[in-house]
């Protein structure tokens, strides 16, 4: 077979008819980030940053390698959470004697000399708890996707993973030939891992790793207790706010779409693609929910990011995704040497859609920046210079508007007027009214203002179907699409607007499955959509809220809580039938529904307490 690596294990039957599962918990520190199972595996990370190939890629594959297991011998049970507030996952294994151990996964994240320090490096603490457990440490890496297995060079406290453009070294303070044998070890204390770049440790691993741990622990303590949450599932907001985060590229100012690559959208429907890459539509759902919680710093940074794109950008045409370090050019390309996941490939690097025209974009960077022009808090205000560099996409969302396009749901095989991104055209120079108000630009103010009248005019005429008492999905059309639910939340139409309760309410009819939404039910290049949207039923469930449904809305919003996975995360797509997740994870846009509809639903601290 090609690409499979000459030492590469079958697995045991037992393994063989294990499937991977998204019941996983993320760990990260802004500069790489990993995925972790129940029994504690590492199955994926990616190095040295979101979008690099997987060191550990046993998520996107079928053979027994690529991942990183301190296994339990004996193993009855497993119990997995997260360090309260914070990014450490917990990972406590018990055996059938009654022997247990904690294992503590987490990226080293801290202030150190005025600054983040963000290695690229995870560390895994071993705990003792009771009994005499017996440990097995398993590190398999792969490089190239999967094509090769890098090999090893050892010191007296280090294994050296050369793959063909990068070393990684574990520091440990366990025996070296126990990890490289994979042999038995009896714990009777404590173990440590530090996993990262090829470079001596210059102090005890023991001692390094505890204080990373401490100061890891509190970075993330006191980032949260910085958050505005809702009173009403205040857990569940501060783990999703925590994934936003997580899924931030500082050095840039990126936002990724998620930290996996080809989880298919469903079984076998080869809907499989890669986002670790920063999507301008996804992000800014992303700043603007981390703005609504407080954590005002990624939206500044993700301005630095934008700027530099529309700096770049030629003619100002903006792509709907760029890499997150500001790369332009996303080749797709198969890699066959992964089998992908449970074995449905192909697994995707780079994702076409780069190429697409979708211009919602033009209204995703304008309302991105939009709060700079108006929050006190921020170090560096929006000023005229930035509203300049703004009235550029402005002028492109006036001129595009009402041109076909790939839409937000980026159909590969098709252009049409799409009403979602008129309407973020709309938006963009909306917004621009506003900020040139703010900015006292009266001239620039009335200007921006009548374009976007008259864009508003055209939209509520050419998308407004009498026949379905609703806005269609593109101009004359007659479908229904899920993200014409973000009317109102866009300001394009007030709630109390009787055209956007019947819209609401054609699309249910049409979308709605159960408790659940579809983003649309058209047959698109790949066939019928089969699996829920899960950011789809958020704008559902704010929708219903916003008509005056509030009930519903409580109980649906519940419903999709008891489908996040055991620590609190979502994917992309849902099956409505068994509710198991599915396409690629943790997907920040169903994080960012979750943070919204409980800020919408949840009691006020003032009626609570």
């Amino acid at each position: 077979m090609a690409g499979k690596p000459d030492n590469a294990r079958p697995l045991t039957p037992s393994q063989d008819t294990e499937q991977n599962t998204l019941e996983l918990g993320l760990i990260g520190n802004c500069q790489i980030g990993a995925l972790i199972d129940a029994q504690a595996r590492i199955v994926w990370c990616c190095l040295p940053r979101f979008d690099a190939d997987p060191f550990f890629s046993r998520l996107m594959d079928t053979q027994d390698r690529g991942y990183f297991s301190i296994e339990l011998q004996d193993l009855a049970d497993t119990r997995q959470y997260y360090q309260r507030n914070t990014a450490i996952l917990c990972t406590e294994l018990t055996d059938k004697y009654g022997g247990r151990i904690r294992i503590n996964d987490f990226c080293p994240r801290f202030r150190q000399f005025g600054r983040a320090f963000r290695p690229v490096a995870l560390v895994r603490r071993v705990e003792h708890l009771e009994g005499t457990p017996v440990i097995r440490v398993k590190l398999r890496p792969t490089s190239e996707y999967g094509a090769h297995t890098p090999h090893t060079t050892h010191g007296s406290h280090h294994i050296r993973y050369i793959g063909r453009n990068r070393v990684t070294r574990l520091t440990t303070d366990a025996s070296i030939t126990y990890v490289l044998q994979e042999s038995p070890i009896v714990l009777d204390g404590e173990l440590n891992f530090l996993l990262g770049p090829d470079e001596s440790v210059t102090e005890s691993v023991t001692t390094m790793c505890q204080r990373f741990h401490s100061e890891t622990a509190t970075y993330w303590q006191e980032w949260v207790r910085g958050l505005a949450i809702p009173f009403d599932w205040q857990n569940a907001v501060i783990r999703a706010a925590t994934t936003l985060k997580l899924s931030t590229f500082e050095d840039t100012g990126a936002v990724i779409a998620a930290m996996t690559t080809s989880v298919p959208e469903a079984a076998d429907s080869q809907r499989n693609w890669d986002y670790r890459y920063c999507w301008l539509r996804d992000a800014y759902f992303v700043v603007h929910a981390l703005n609504r919680l407080g954590a005002t710093a990624t939206m500044e940074n993700y301005l630095n990011y934008i700027i530099n794109l529309v700096v770049g950008a030629a003619e100002h045409e903006l792509q709907p995704l760029y890499g997150i370090g500001g790369e332009a050019r996303l080749e797709e390309y198969d890699v066959p040497g992964l089998a992908g996941y449970r074995g449905m490939g192909p697994v995707r690097t780079g994702n076409a859609a780069y190429g697409q025209v979708q211009h919602d974009v033009y209204g995703a960077v304008v309302l991105a920046a939009n709060q700079a022009f108006f929050d006190e808090r921020l170090a560096r205000p929006g000023d005229e210079a930035l509203f300049r560099r703004l009235t550029l996409l402005g002028e492109q969302a006036a001129r595009l508007f009402d041109k076909p396009d790939a839409g937000i749901w980026e159909y590969r095989g098709r252009a049409r007027v799409h009403t979602y991104s008129s309407i973020m055209c709309w938006a963009a120079c909306d917004r621009l009214a506003r900020i040139a108000g703010q900015l006292e630009l009266r001239e620039d103010s009335t200007r921006w203002r009548q374009q976007a009248d008259r864009m508003h005019e055209v939209i509520c005429h050419e998308a407004w179907s009498e026949s379905r008492q609703a806005f269609t999905e593109s101009f004359g059309g007659d479908t229904m699409d899920a993200s014409l639910l973000l009317m109102h939340e866009l300001d394009f139409l007030r709630a109390d607007d009787p055209r956007f309760a019947s819209t609401v309410r054609a699309i249910e009819a049409e979308l709605r499955r159960g408790d659940h939404l579809f983003r649309y039910a058209a047959a698109d290049d790949f066939g019928r959509p089969e699996n829920a949207f899960n950011i789809c039923t958020f704008w559902y469930i704010d929708a219903l809220w916003a008509i005056g449904r509030q009930d519903e809305a409580r109980r649906l919003f519940e419903n999709m809580l008891a489908c996040r996975n055991p620590q609190g995360l979502l994917s992309e797509d849902l099956d409505t039938a068994n509710h198991e997740l599915w396409g690629n994870f943790p997907q920040t846009y169903s994080m960012v529904g979750l943070i919204n509809s409980a800020l919408h639903l949840s009691r006020s601290w003032e009626e609570a307490v």
